[in-house]
C-alpha cells in the first residue's frame, strides 16, 4: 500500500427541502439518470460512469451537503486509513464496515477539519454503464467538488496530512491573498478544490461532458431551458478545463466541464496563478467577467450540518 490510500472521487450527497423539484431538475434538465429511488432518497447516475451513482439526493428540512465520497483500492486500505485517522485524533462517524447503499462495498466515515462528513469505500460493485455518444449532452461522470472553507490553508493541510491529497495549483489575488487550492488524489488535476469563503459550505459540483461539442450543447440546452447561468462558457487556466456554471433550484452552483488536465505527478510543480488576470479565469475571453457578484453566488448558504453526521 502507498501512502495515498484514496484513489478517486465517487459521489456527493445533497439534502434539500424541495426534494421533488430538485430530483426533476437533476433528471430533466441536468440529464442524470435515476438509478434507484426511495421515498426520501434518490440515487442519480451519470451514463458514462461505472459508479452506481454520482449524486445522492435526500429529502430534508434544511439544505446541506451530507457527504463527499471517495474510493479506495481495497478493504485493507480502508482499514489502514481508518487506523491512521483514529491515531491522528480525527473525529470518526463510523467504524469500517459494510456500506448499505447501491453497489454496497466496505467503507468508513469521518469528519474533515471543517465538519463535513467524508466517506471512503472499496469493493463497490461496478454499475453497468455505456459509452456516451457524439452530440449527447449528458454528463459522463462526476468531475470534481469544490468546498468553501473559512480557512483554506488549514483545510488544505488537513487533506494533505490525513488523506494524502497533493496540491496541483493555487489561485491568488493581489488584495485577498490565496483564494483557492486545487487538490488531487490521482493524476487528474483536481478531484476537490478548497475555496476561501465566509463560512463552511458547498462551492460547486462539476460534471464531465464527452467533449467540447457536447459541453456546448449542454450549456445551450440549459440556457434555452431557462436555467440561471452564473458564469461561462469559458476555459480556466488552472486545470485547463472548460466551464459553464449554473444555479440549481436550491441555490447550489453546478458546473458542466470537459478536458480537465491530466498531470505527470513525478514532474509536476504547483503554479501560483493571479486571479485578477482575465486570462487566468478565462483563457478564451468568452465568459462574463468574474467579479464580486459572480464570486458571491458560490459562497452558498452556511452549512449548519457541520459535525452532524447525515442519516446513512
Amino acid at each position: 500500500m502507498s501512502d495515498r490510500l484514496i484513489t478517486h472521487l465517487r459521489h456527493v450527497a445533497l439534502a434539500v427541502p424541495d426534494f421533488d423539484r430538485q430530483q426533476k431538475f437533476f433528471t430533466d434538465m441536468w440529464k442524470l439518470t435515476e438509478a434507484e429511488k426511495d421515498t426520501d432518497l434518490s440515487f442519480l447516475a451519470a451514463e458514462g460512469s461505472p459508479e452506481n451513482y454520482v449524486v445522492r439526493l435526500r429529502r430534508a428540512e434544511e439544505k446541506r451537503i451530507d457527504l463527499v465520497s471517495f474510493g479506495a483500492a481495497s478493504p485493507a486500505d480502508v482499514d489502514a486509513l481508518s487506523e491512521r485517522l483514529v491515531k491522528a485524533g480525527v473525529r470518526m462517524v463510523s467504524e469500517p464496515g459494510p456500506v448499505d447503499t447501491p453497489g454496497g462495498g466496505y467503507g468508513v466515515r469521518f469528519f474533515d477539519v471543517d465538519g463535513r462528513t467524508i466517506e471512503v469505500s472499496a469493493d463497490v460493485a461496478v454499475r453497468k454503464h455505456r459509452k456516451v455518444e457524439e452530440t449527447e449532452s449528458v454528463p459522463v461522470r462526476l468531475s470534481h467538488v469544490v468546498l468553501n472553507s473559512p480557512d483554506l490553508d488549514r483545510t488544505r493541510l488537513w487533506y494533505e496530512r490525513h488523506l494524502g491529497f497533493a496540491l496541483s495549483d493555487t489561485l491568488m489575488h493581489p488584495r485577498m491573498g490565496r483564494v483557492m487550492h486545487f487538490m488531487r488524489c490521482n493524476s487528474t488535476h483536481h478531484s476537490i478544490a478548497i475555496a476561501q469563503g465566509p463560512h463552511t459550505s458547498l462551492h460547486h459540483v462539476s460534471f464531465e461532458m464527452r467533449g467540447i461539442d457536447e459541453y456546448m450543447r449542454g450549456t445551450g440546452r440549459l440556457l434555452r431551458g431557462g436555467v440561471r447561468k452564473i458564469w461561462g462558457p469559458g476555459r480556466h487556466m488552472a486545470g485547463n478545463n472548460t466551464f459553464s456554471y449554473f444555479m440549481d433550484p436550491h441555490g447550489n452552483t453546478l458546473e458542466y466541464t470537459t478536458e480537465l488536465e491530466r498531470l505527470d505527478e513525478d514532474t509536476w510543480h504547483p503554479h501560483m496563478y493571479d486571479f485578477s488576470d482575465p486570462d487566468v479565469t478565462d483563457q478564451w475571453g468568452t465568459a462574463n467577467p468574474m467579479d464580486e457578484f459572480v464570486a458571491k453566488e458560490s459562497f452558498n448558504d452556511p452549512d449548519r450540518g457541520c459535525f452532524i453526521a447525515p442519516p446513512l
